[in-house]
């Protein structure tokens, strides 16, 4: 058995963020440009002069304003540019060279971390689409016969991915007042059902070429890591416009991700197998890339804890979700986002969004000046549990 590394970083040994979780993200100082750094317990490090220092042939991707750079170099990048820092974070003959350029999180300002490409969110847990199957549908089937043979999904919005902390202006649309009915006047104005969803997001490093599907076997050739992901949906108007297509304006007006994305080999302990699928899907969705990961998210509206979803309750895998997304051909590009769709387990409090928490009822909603934070855990290869970015926005008014 691997003895744990220690590292020398004060206070970080034993945190949710040492040295068996190191993720990337980008931050500037006041005065100096965004470039990106690893964050180590309650600091970041300035990846970008201790490259340049010792001449690693890739420091120039680490004075760039995302993380783009960094991921397109591949997974045998990826994985040396790690055991580079955790050889700086865990040897004490690094540590004159280093400490000098671990700044405080206190002292930074953290951006958005990738400039992302294309968005793709799925509809992954049986659990959420059975309960809104049930609210909407309450006569007929709660799953369509679709669902379990294929990953259900939408294409969103990329230019409305926004950093953790940016508010979410609530959006106006069209909407009708008796939600649901086939009757009912067509009104316009502010959502009043405005809605979150507790989600994983999957960032791609390595793009793939148009026309070539990407097997499931190669999903860690082409994911660079997680972010945390909360994908907000206004669902009077999402009610409203999505028979016969797909969600639109209900969903493309914001979607927040954390500020740190958590690379996959962070995620070596996290990998389990999924619940189980039945029927068993077509081949490009062998039953063998049915894992998912053991990640443990907290749903906080006002500082209170309103559920706790497990990801681990999917019934859709990372792998076959990337594997569908390109089976027709589509091709991935570096910053390429896709989302889990929401996470919800067979309790009650396990569900992630408010529309199942309130079973529709329109008091479970957000108001404005309302703030949510979904925070997320997972095991780490040292033994102890390891966190990802949280995703936080507050709720403003909408705007004339």
């Amino acid at each position: 058995m691997t003895t744990p590394l220690t590292t020398w970083v004060p206070g970080a040994a034993g945190s949710h963020f040492d040295v068996d979780n190191l993720p990337y993200g980008v931050f500037s100082r006041a005065g100096e440009e965004p470039r990106v750094g690893v964050r180590i317990g309650d600091l970041v490090l300035d990846l970008a002069p201790v490259a340049a220092a010792e001449m690693l042939d890739v420091h120039h991707v680490f004075e760039e304003r995302t993380l783009n750079a960094l991921m397109a170099e591949g997974r045998a990048v990826r994985s040396s540019v790690r055991r580079w820092v955790t050889g700086l974070l865990t040897e004490e003959p690094e540590r004159d060279l280093v400490e000098p350029h671990l700044v405080p999180l206190a002292d930074v300002t953290l951006h958005l971390p990738v400039e992302v490409a294309d968005y793709v969110d799925f509809y992954a847990s049986e659990h959420h689409a059975s309960n809104v199957g049930r609210i909407f549908r309450p006569d007929a089937e709660a799953l369509l016969p679709n669902w379990k043979h294929l990953p259900v999904g939408y294409h969103g919005r990329a230019g409305t991915v926004v950093a953790s902390g940016t508010p979410i202006v609530r959006p106006s649309g069209q909407r009708r007042v008796s939600t649901g009915s086939t009757t009912g006047e067509v009104t316009f104005g502010p959502s009043r059902r405005l809605d979150i969803e507790a989600e994983l997001g999957f960032v791609v490093g390595v793009g793939s070429e148009l026309g070539s599907p990407v097997a499931h076997d190669d999903f860690a050739d082409h994911v660079f890591g997680l972010v945390g992901l909360n994908d907000w949906s206004a669902r009077d108007i999402q009610a409203w416009e999505y028979v016969p297509l797909g969600p639109f304006l209900g969903k493309s007006f914001a979607t927040s991700i954390s500020h740190w994305v958590t690379p996959l080999e962070a995620l070596d302990a996290a990998w389990v197998d999924l619940p189980g699928q039945d029927p068993e899907p077509l081949p490009y969705l062998a039953p063998t890339a049915a894992r998912g990961l053991d990640i443990d998210v907290e749903v906080v509206v006002n500082g209170d804890v309103i559920s706790r979803p497990p990801y681990r309750s999917m019934y859709w895998s990372p792998a076959q979700m990337l594997a569908h997304l390109t089976v027709n051909g589509a091709s991935l590009r570096t910053g390429d986002l896709f989302a889990s769709g929401t996470i919800s387990g067979p309790e009650v409090d396990q569900r992630g969004s408010l529309l199942e928490i309130g079973w529709g009822d329109e008091s479970a909603f957000l108001a404005d000046g309302d703030e949510v934070t979904l925070r997320y855990s997972a095991p780490g290869t040292a033994g102890g549990r390891i966190a990802l970015g949280e995703v936080t926005g507050r709720v403003e008014p909408a705007r004339a």
